[in-house]
């Protein structure tokens, strides 16, 4: 079907529920620090605003918490199931560094999240502030493991080979390999940015409609502070990481760029739009810069960057593919700093909140971080093909094995599951979204939810089900 054979569809599997996870956790490491800050700055200033945007996002957080653990699972099983090759070969790696983020991250989240969700009228004012923040905590621990394994299957080191199977050597190497670094801040930082884009998506549906009052008002401009600060630090990160995976991984590089060839001693041009044919060997309809892809890349104007000719054409990746994820990804960051000054022009002028022009643009980049980091995703393991532990082990070699028949009904019930499932996770969330924070809302009533006698004990019980908080008093009266 399609020329696709088994592990065509279990590399599509596994893209699959890696996409749709990987959108959960990336918003929660967001909100979890957003949370932190908010409950921080009610603390410092008395202010309500800050309280009812808390109460409003904890109940966003709850649900999307939920998705991402039920998600994460899926992926954990899979590694048994369609790629046991690969958990043969490495798992004395990647199964102990899995293993700390659940004696770290999850362990610390358990810890605290039910108290964070459920604790508002149980606990005093620090104690639930301290919650809050470990619960923040626990979910960029959890992103420190998790990019330390990916990390090393990029750049693998610290191990030995015996009997055809990795062994740790020097585990200090392994976690903080070459690439590791430039993965961790370049992904936290994502998740921020796109957690920040999604809560100004969020207070410019309400402004746009009419609903402005000071907590709308505060998502707005907190949001669009993060963006006009963090996304130019993210561009700074990114050519970072550039110059890492250049030095570490060229053939990725060089399938990014579209770059074939090198002719002579000329500096490697930047292409800017074009179609890599990997049959031809050549990237049709370019649009180059000269000189711009040796300055971009190696900082200078006479270096030459590797090309895909160099390099045997098994051990190449996707140009295809990886040219057009990477544009996007980087098209995006590109429209977010220009959000982000646009809000500056317009904050100084006291138009930020009126301006339907921006207000609009503001609105439909909501999705824009999520969009990026997916396509980050995509160049980085894309661009490692045809490896999954980069050097080491090939991707054909890592499959379980699985007949097309037995893939294809697979993928199409996890297609299937995942759509009904998550579908209607993610609209209950927006639905959420579309209610707003609620003012100044009711009394303490004894019906259950948060903070109530009947207290729930699911995290999704921390949003209930007609989008009003139900743990609303106007301020913690315990103290620790």
């Amino acid at each position: 079907m399609f020329g696709l054979e088994a592990l065509d569809l279990a590399r599509i599997q596994f893209a699959f529920t890696i996409s749709f996870h990987i959108l959960f956790p990336a918003i929660t490491i967001g909100l979890a620090s957003y949370l932190a800050v908010l409950e921080g700055l009610w603390l410092k200033t008395h202010n309500d605003t800050y309280r009812d945007l808390y109460h409003f996002w904890s109940k966003i957080f709850a649900v999307n918490f939920g998705m991402g653990v039920v998600s994460g699972l899926v992926m954990a099983y899979q590694f048994g199931t369609n790629w046991s090759r690969f958990s043969d070969f490495a798992g004395s790696v990647t199964g102990p560094l899995l293993t700390y983020e659940v004696l770290t991250a999850f362990f610390l989240e358990a810890g605290f999240l039910g108290v964070m969700l459920f604790g508002w009228n149980k606990v005093g004012r620090k104690l639930h502030f301290f919650s809050t923040v470990m619960v923040a905590i626990g979910t960029l621990i959890s992103t420190f493991w998790i990019l330390a394994s990916n990390s090393w299957m990029q750049t693998p080191q610290g191990y030995e080979i015996v009997n055809g199977q990795v062994i740790p050597v020097d585990w200090l190497a392994i976690i903080f390999n070459p690439s590791f670094p430039y993965r961790l801040l370049h992904m936290s930082t994502a998740a921020f940015v796109a957690t920040a884009f999604f809560v100004g998506s969020s207070a410019a549906w309400h402004l746009l409609r009419g609903k402005d009052n000071p907590a709308i008002r505060t998502m707005l401009s907190m949001a669009m502070w993060m963006a006009l600060i963090v996304a130019p630090i993210q561009a700074v990160i990114g050519d970072f990481h550039g110059l890492n995976t250049l030095k570490h991984q060229p053939a990725k590089i060089a399938a990014i760029e579209g770059h074939w060839e090198n002719h002579g001693d000329e500096a490697t041009p930047l292409i800017l739009f074009g179609w890599p044919d990997m049959k031809e060997e050549r990237t049709k309809f370019a649009v180059e810069i000269p000189y711009l892809g040796s300055l971009i890349l190696t900082h200078s104007l006479d270096k030459q960057v590797p090309a895909l000719k160099e390099f045997p054409p098994e051990d190449r990746p996707n140009s295809t593919i990886v040219f057009w994820s990477f544009r996007v990804m980087v098209g995006l960051g590109m429209l977010m700093i220009f959000t982000g000054l646009w809000s500056l022009w317009l904050r100084k002028s006291d138009k930020m909140y009126t301006s339907r022009p921006f207000l609009y643009l503001a609105l439909w980049m909501g999705p824009s971080g999520l969009i990026a980091i997916l396509a980050g995703w995509f160049t980085t393991e894309i661009g490692r093909q045809p490896w999954v532990v980069y050097g080491l082990m090939r991707t054909a070699d890592a499959s379980s094995g699985h007949s097309f028949v037995q893939m294809s009904i697979t993928l199409i019930m996890f297609v299937v599951v995942y759509f009904a499932l998550f579908g209607a996770g993610l609209g209950y969330m927006m639905r959420l979204v579309r209610k707003g924070p609620k003012i100044d809302e009711g009394k303490e009533t004894n019906e259950g939810g948060p903070g109530q006698k009947r207290t729930p004990a699911r995290p999704l019980s921390a949003a209930d089900d007609d989008g009003t908080e139900a743990d609303n008093s106007p301020s913690l009266t315990k103290e620790i």
